[in-house]
């Protein structure tokens, strides 16, 4: 069993903090970053990334359950970007005080949190340099989720704007206009997902792909949800591709 999670404020608002799962014994073989979904809203929090955290931790690995500020309680753009990049910054002290390699890290999003981990594995000059990112069923494509209507409009809701009213605001946002990464990713996507489509995740692909970015596409068996519940076999291929991501052999 991992030990209880600590959890550690990188900011002053009361959902900039991020839960540090530890193996019970031992190094972490990896830290994996966890970036929870809910289309970026506030009604969803950290909550979805625990138990995945205790199973990581579980297998091995660190565990860093990170929650930001949501669109309706404090968030939405730039904002909900700001605190994850704050949030994987304080990787690097939280690391120093409690003995965590850093020298290995994957950022493991999924949906509205897979947009967030590619993004953030675009930075420049960041704190916290990632191995590798696996987006499970992520909403990597904005202008298309935009078009489509997802989730009531979520993406408006987020960005505050539409790609005619604010270009700029939108493109910034947008994993499709981050391209190239210097990072390899995983991209990850449920067959019978119905919540956000397979093509968020293969037009990316694509896109990265052409840009020079190392990037897969898998389809894993399941619905939206089944790559974030344990003990289901799209969980377990999402634990193998956080293993590749890291560098880790797969047994």
């Amino acid at each position: 069993m991992p030990a209880p999670a600590l959890r550690l404020s990188y900011g002053p608002d009361a959902d900039q903090y991020a839960e540090l799962t530890l193996p019970e014994s031992g190094a972490a073989q990896a830290v994996v970053v966890i970036v929870h979904g809910g289309y970026w809203r506030a009604a969803y929090d950290a909550e979805l990334g625990r138990p995945l955290a205790a199973d990581l931790a579980a297998r091995g690995f660190a565990a860093w359950n990170l929650e930001y500020r949501r669109a309706g309680k404090g968030g939405g753009w730039p904002e909900t970007f700001e605190d994850i990049c704050a949030g994987i910054d304080a990787l690097v002290p939280a690391a120093r005080e409690h003995d965590v390699d850093l020298s290995r890290v994957v950022f493991l999003g999924h949906s509205a949190g897979g947009h967030l981990a590619v993004l953030a594995a675009g930075r420049t000059d960041p704190r916290v340099l990632p191995a590798g990112v696996v987006s499970c069923s992520g909403v990597l494509n904005l202008a298309e989720a935009h078009a489509l209507g997802l989730s009531n409009g979520a993406v408006r809701n987020f960005l505050g704007c539409t790609p005619v009213s604010n270009p700029r605001r939108f493109r910034e946002a947008d994993p499709m206009c981050a391209l190239p990464l210097q990072v390899p990713v995983w991209a990850l996507h449920g067959e019978e997902d119905s919540t956000v489509p397979l093509s968020s995740s293969s037009s990316w692909v694509d896109a990265a792909r052409a840009s020079g970015t190392a990037a897969q596409l898998r389809l894993i068996p399941g619905d939206h949800f089944a790559m974030i519940t344990p003990g289901t076999p799209a969980w377990d291929a999402v634990v193998k591709a956080v293993r590749e991501a890291a560098g880790i052999p797969v047994v």
